[in-house]
């Protein structure tokens, strides 16, 4: 009955109210319990939300996350500091070993290595304007090659549209993992970059079965899906 006196005249302006859902909420990853995971591979940690959401679920688990942009990795530092299972690298992951440009958007967890497409700029045009920002960007097996990872392991690969550049360049640890959460785009949002189908059909190729989505972003324009949480699983 309240909700209905509240949303009523809003109804009137055109407005609606709906609950807010955080994109890291608990519940769509209480699963994971259940797979026995040891590690976790954080890629694109931003600044810590995923991490720190992730420990409440699976305190025990060791934490390795990757982050480029360096006030965003000085955050996650400081939000994992007192996590004693934790480490960081202030690294971008892709299909081999140097210096890039990352195109640092107004909005940052938007940033990328890919230019921004038309249409993510017009469904988010908050995101569109960015300035470059020197980065290091590393294989992933490379990065872990003197990092003891206990399986089972957990992947989550979060690049703006480099996952299958950063799938291409971790054969080994990709051999090792029980799961993966990977965001995926049905829709190009950054030019160039793997859309849901390329990136399905190359985790199924390696072993990895599609269990469904635990996060999706419709856009703001019609209402479509525009990218997704994507979750696999070694089958």
């Amino acid at each position: 009955m309240l909700r209905t006196l509240v949303k009523k005249p809003l109804h009137l302006f055109g407005i609606d109210l709906v609950r807010y859902r955080p994109r890291y909420e608990v519940g769509p990853y209480a699963f994971l319990q259940t797979l026995g995971i040891k590690t976790i591979i954080d890629i694109g940690a931003h600044s810590g939300e995923f991490a720190e959401m992730i420990r409440g679920i699976l305190p025990d688990a060791q934490i390795i996350s990757f982050e480029p942009l360096k006030d965003e990795f000085n955050e996650l530092e400081r939000r994992m500091q007192s996590v004693a299972n934790f480490k960081a690298f202030n690294l971008a992951v892709g299909e081999q070993n140097g210096r890039a440009s990352m195109h640092r958007s107004d909005y940052s967890q938007s940033s990328s290595l890919l230019p921004m497409a038309s249409l993510h700029k017009e469904a988010f045009p908050e995101s569109a304007g960015h300035k470059e920002e020197a980065i290091e960007v590393a294989r992933l097996d490379s990065a872990l090659s003197e990092c003891k990872l206990d399986r089972e392991i957990l992947l989550k690969i979060d690049v703006q549209g480099y996952e299958d550049r950063v799938i291409a360049g971790a054969p080994n640890t990709l051999s090792s993992c029980k799961a993966i959460i990977i965001e995926v785009s049905f829709r190009e949002l950054y030019e160039g970059q793997a859309l849901f189908d390329q990136i399905y059909e190359t985790l199924k190729t390696k072993g990895f079965s599609y269990r469904g989505n635990l996060y999706q972003l419709l856009s703001p324009l019609d209402g479509s899906p525009l990218q997704a949480d994507a979750l696999f699983v070694r089958q």
